[in-house]
């Protein structure tokens, strides 16, 4: 169905490979920071820390506050065959170091991304790869792998659709 230069651009998508942490607190408990989101350059093993209920500007005294914390590229790819549960630890050593003044959550989950934030070389937003019927492949993969190349895939994707119809 596809053509060949296609198919090595397909074949040469690079994957990002990186742990999260998910820190749930009570209602009620305050987390005492200025921000609600930082990306953090320094540390070998966290890249990003936001205040989730924060960032997206939903504090709820019925609801407790979240944490969320992505890790480093490299330190995913160099842990990337360990067991989440052990990697916990790590990560939290490194975050009370970053943020000491984190109350004690009341659960914690550690998710292994094997494959995250793909990168298809040389692409629009989109990828057309059969015209009758029309098949198109799309998504951030296709711009850059965040919330802004969501919005540029989309709008790709839909003009790619409008010149076909």
């Amino acid at each position: 169905v596809i053509n060949e230069s296609q198919k090595q651009q397909l074949e040469s998508v690079s994957y990002s490979s990186r742990y999260a942490l998910g820190l749930f607190y009570e209602a009620g408990t305050r987390i005492d920071v200025p921000w609600a989101a930082q990306y953090i350059t320094d540390n070998p093993c966290i890249r990003f820390i936001s205040i989730d209920n924060k960032k997206r500007n939903i504090e709820s005294p019925e609801i407790g506050p979240s944490v969320v914390v992505h890790t480093t590229v490299a330190f995913g790819s160099e842990y990337l065959d360990s067991d989440p549960a052990e990697l916990q630890q790590l990560i939290l050593s490194h975050l009370e170091r970053i943020v000491p003044s984190l109350p004690k959550p009341a659960s914690i989950k550690c998710q292994k991304w094997r494959y995250s934030q793909a990168a298809v070389p040389n692409c629009p937003g989109q990828m057309i790869l059969h015209t009758h019927p029309l098949l198109i492949c799309g998504g951030d993969g296709f711009t850059c792998s965040n919330f802004d190349g969501c919005i540029d895939s989309a709008l790709s994707l839909a003009e790619a659709v409008k010149s076909h119809l």
